[in-house]
């Protein structure tokens, strides 16, 4: 296996069915698909908005004890494609006074992505898993297409209390 990686970005988030997300990523070459349960997909939408929710979700409470304990997000690698499944790798640095500390830790890409989008971190695929990821380019611009032509139509007003449908 290479140790190369390539950079990558979230390029949309968008409902795939009522329990989950599909979170696009990739670059101007290609982009892949990662779907996602309903809530982290929507921690995954508010780290790109900037949003906070009034009470912490896990995302933002580890992103918390990172910041008290001196832990910077450096990057997140997605490094392995297996039976359908991603994998990743969050790279941490500690420092502080005392040491200077670098972590990788096995993780979810999902959860990677929520707090690389809440640092500004680099996010990375593995050059192997980019060679094995099918282009999801054009998927991805006609569900843009399917979502604009949906916010552009009226919604069905029903009629008032008492009147007849016309």
């Amino acid at each position: 296996m290479r140790n190369d990686v390539i950079p990558i970005e979230v390029k949309g988030i968008l409902p795939s069915s009522p329990n989950g997300f599909a979170i696009f990523l990739g670059n101007e070459e290609k982009v892949f698909v990662i779907n996602v349960d309903s809530y982290v997909g929507r921690a995954i939408a508010m780290a790109i908005r900037g949003e906070r929710n009034e009470r912490p979700l896990t995302h933002e409470l580890m992103a918390m004890i990172f910041d008290s304990l001196s832990i910077n997000v450096e990057r997140v690698v997605i490094n392995e494609l297996r039976s359908n499944t991603y994998f990743a790798r969050l790279l941490l640095r500690a420092e502080n006074e005392v040491h200077k500390k670098i972590i990788e830790i096995d993780a979810r890409p999902s959860d990677c992505l929520t707090l690389a989008l809440q640092y500004k971190c680099p996010i990375y695929v593995a050059e192997d898993v980019w060679e094995e990821v099918e282009d999801m380019s054009e998927l991805l611009e006609k569900m843009r297409e399917v979502q604009r032509k949906q916010q552009q139509e009226p919604p069905e007003e029903p009629p008032l209390f008492g009147e007849e449908s016309k």
